[in-house]
């Protein structure tokens, strides 16, 4: 009876050596408290972790005429081959997998990607494969041909919904971006989650003249959201409806919202703090202040503590999850908050920093410098609690 747990532990020790995977002191992931959390998941089989990360130029070495990816070719500046890309793709199964830790996250948001021929080399040729990940991904009018994509287990998370929205800027009608994946789907056969995958755009041309758009893309997200949660000025007439039960007219509430479960996630370009994610989106950082139909954005205690990103000797909290109030108060089940969101530090993803010091990211490129390491974001992740 005891040959079982031997195996599973000689499992898990080879895992980790075939990866070579090593996380800084500061990293969650090893620390006892994530022990504590992993042995939770190992006996209760509760938690079901989320990841998110911005890969950082996921392209194949094809040239595609309809796109500006000539950069990532074989005979582009960069020269991009067969070999870089397989590099890169078993980078990003191997992080994903020691993220997982005892087990391979059950949901993965991902920016930066080229199209659905790089993702399904990533889970049918890399060791992601033994997860039978499936994947969700949509191509936009991205003029660089970045798109957004989510991996799930389809053992864990079953889709029942899932639908691109695009982005068109009203006042730069030439300007093409990445648009929102929206999925929704059963979690464990049990709750209700509504996802969205989001890569804002960014901050080229400088901050300012940049904010509208994403002050516009916080705003179509939050009228998706609102759309989701059913949201609607109660006194009205024409807002009653049928009792399911007794067949009464009743006036409709905003009950909806109170019972929702949503999960925002992205590369966000912009901090919790900013204008697009806190006044706009609505993503609070005091829930005492919050309404039913507010939203929580977990990384707000976080700034100025850690970062996703580093720029120019700062690092930044561009990367981020947002939660509804219903699911960080755990009303349908499933539940969140802020000491369940981590940015992941594995030593291999950080490289020294000799103009800034410290460390910064360890990325693909240095302008056109191939460096060969793994993305110039470092992933986040999310343990969501199952009752």
């Amino acid at each position: 009876m005891k040959i079982i747990p031997i195996i599973f532990l000689f499992f898990a020790l080879g895992t980790s050596v075939f990866y070579g995977s090593h996380v800084s002191k500061s990293q969650p992931g090893l620390t006892s408290e994530n022990r504590a959390n992993l042995d939770s998941i190992k006996t209760k089989g509760q938690n079901v972790r989320i990841v998110f990360w911005n890969v950082e130029n996921l392209y194949d070495p094809y040239n595609d005429s309809t796109k500006l990816d000539d950069e990532f070719t074989p005979a582009g500046a960069k020269h991009w081959n067969f070999t870089k890309f397989s590099t890169k793709l078993n980078h990003i199964a191997k992080t994903v997998l020691a993220i997982g830790g005892w087990e391979a996250p059950a949901i993965i948001g991902m920016c930066e990607v080229e199209n659905r021929y790089v993702m399904n080399k990533l889970i049918y040729e890399t060791p992601l494969k033994t997860w039978k990940y499936k994947c969700i991904h949509h191509e936009s009018p991205d003029r660089r041909g970045v798109d957004v994509a989510l991996l799930y287990r389809p053992a864990v998370f079953k889709p029942i919904h899932s639908r691109s929205i695009m982005v068109r800027f009203p006042f730069d009608t030439l300007v093409e971006t990445r648009e929102i994946l929206m999925v929704k789907g059963i979690l464990k056969d049990s709750d209700t989650l509504t996802l969205f995958v989001n890569h804002w755009p960014s901050k080229l041309g400088g901050a300012l003249k940049s904010q509208p758009r994403r002050n516009f893309v916080a705003s179509l997200l939050r009228s998706l959201v609102d759309s989701i949660q059913n949201l609607c000025p109660v006194p009205a007439p024409e807002r009653t409806k049928n009792d399911p039960i007794s067949g009464s007219r009743i006036i409709a509430s905003n009950a909806d919202c109170r019972t929702t479960n949503i999960i925002i996630m992205g590369d966000f370009n912009d901090e919790p703090y900013s204008e697009s994610l806190l006044e706009i989106l609505g993503a609070r950082s005091d829930t005492a202040m919050a309404g039913h139909c507010d939203l929580v954005n977990l990384m707000s205690p976080k700034t100025g503590k850690v970062g996703s990103h580093k720029f120019r000797g700062q690092w930044s909290i561009l990367d981020q999850f947002i939660i509804s109030k219903a699911l960080f108060l755990g009303k349908m089940g499933l539940k969140a908050d802020y000491h369940d969101v981590y940015v992941y530090k594995g030593a291999f993803l950080l490289s020294e920093d000799p103009s800034f010091f410290g460390e910064k990211p360890n990325r693909t490129y240095s302008g056109p410098r191939y460096i060969g390491g793994y993305s110039d974001h470092l992933p986040i992740y999310l343990d969501i609690h199952q009752d």
